[in-house]
């Protein structure tokens, strides 16, 4: 079984070993000529995200600078928007929904490394992130491997996540807690207390 088979399995891999540097270099190459890109040759930003990813729908948006691993193992839905700064650790698959929203400043890290200090020195592993439909993401968030958050569920910002977030609600802090439910209620605000105020405000 060869290291990139571990790593995608799960299983404790070396990560310096058998092409795995290589196809990180990659990465940077195109992650670099991304980021040096800009709105004024948008087919070009496009196509090299093309390249990068492993999957994605038609509409989505990454503003740079753009960090990742692989590229390869990271799928992204219909309207996905990341703010700068995004960083993907995507040593083991990406899996985020449609209409994802992700703040600035954020990590998605599915890669992680044993406790004790004499494994820790040779062997990381990494285990599978998934992101439901409709989740915002603040910024400053980091998501640890193993991560399921559920859709429509707000994770606020400064939050690590370290276990599974369920459906539809608001989550934070350090480790990050759900704090209550979504509701219909939250359909009349904005911001906080803050109510809407447009008069052809309308949604599903």
């Amino acid at each position: 079984m060869t290291q990139k088979v571990r790593m995608l399995s799960g299983l404790p891999y070396e990560s310096f070993a058998e092409g795995l540097p290589e196809e990180r270099n990659r990465a940077k190459i195109l992650c670099k000529k991304i980021n040096e890109s800009n709105d004024y040759n948008p087919e070009e930003t496009r196509a090299l995200l093309h390249e990068l990813l492993g999957a994605h729908k038609e509409h989505y948006y990454i503003e740079p600078p753009f960090r990742c691993d692989y590229g390869y193992n990271i799928e992204i839905g219909e309207n996905f928007y990341a703010n700068y700064n995004l960083s993907v650790l995507d040593c083991a698959k990406v899996k985020i929904g449609d209409d994802v929203l992700i703040g600035p400043n954020v990590c998605i890290c599915t890669a992680g490394h044993p406790i004790h200090p004499a494994s820790r020195y040779k062997y990381e592993y990494a285990v599978e992130i998934t992101i439901g439909h409709r989740v915002w993401i603040g910024a400053n968030v980091v998501i640890n491997p193993g991560v399921h958050i559920g859709s429509g569920s707000v994770i606020g910002s400064g939050s690590v996540v370290t276990k599974d977030i369920p459906e539809n609600v608001i989550a934070v802090g350090n480790p990050c807690r759900v704090l209550r439910q979504i509701t219909d209620e939250d359909k009349e605000y904005y911001y906080k207390d803050r109510k809407f105020d447009v008069e052809d405000y309308c949604i599903e």
